[in-house]
């Protein structure tokens, strides 16, 4: 559960950025998939067992095995259409109040449908496991 409140400064590209650290994709080995365009694709470097694990903030679409000539913005389209980031398809600073909001209201939406998937999947595996173990006391 961490790991869905680490995300809440990600609404800033600094902060995205800034998490890419270790990203191993560079303009020196002429990946496309940078730290920059990753940020700007609205990921953050999610630290993970992987190493190329990233995550868009407002979505929470996590991709990972990335290659070098990975357009993150296409990557993000293919596997979010409906990413409400990239639907506002502007850079931040041309945000207006309004719509940083709504934005901020959509990822809120995306976070609490993701808890409510996993505390979902936790119920349903301590049922099973309790459901087991009365089964043994007959």
């Amino acid at each position: 559960m961490a790991e869905l409140t680490y995300d809440f400064n990600m609404n800033r590209f600094k902060n995205r950025l800034d998490t890419f650290k270790d990203w191993p994709f560079t303009e020196e080995t002429g990946s496309c998939c940078t730290a920059v365009k990753m940020a700007e694709a609205g990921f953050f470097h999610s630290a993970n067992d992987s190493a190329d694990v990233a995550r868009c903030f407002v979505c929470l679409k996590e991709l990972e095995g990335w290659e070098p000539e990975d357009n993150p913005f296409e990557e993000h389209r293919k596997h979010s259409p409906k990413c409400e980031f990239l639907l506002l398809n502007k850079k931040e600073e041309d945000w207006t109040v309004q719509e940083f909001l709504e934005l901020e209201t959509k990822r809120q939406i995306s976070r609490m449908q993701k808890i409510i998937e996993l505390k979902t999947k936790e119920y349903l595996e301590l049922a099973e496991h309790v459901q087991s173990e009365m089964e043994k006391l007959v």
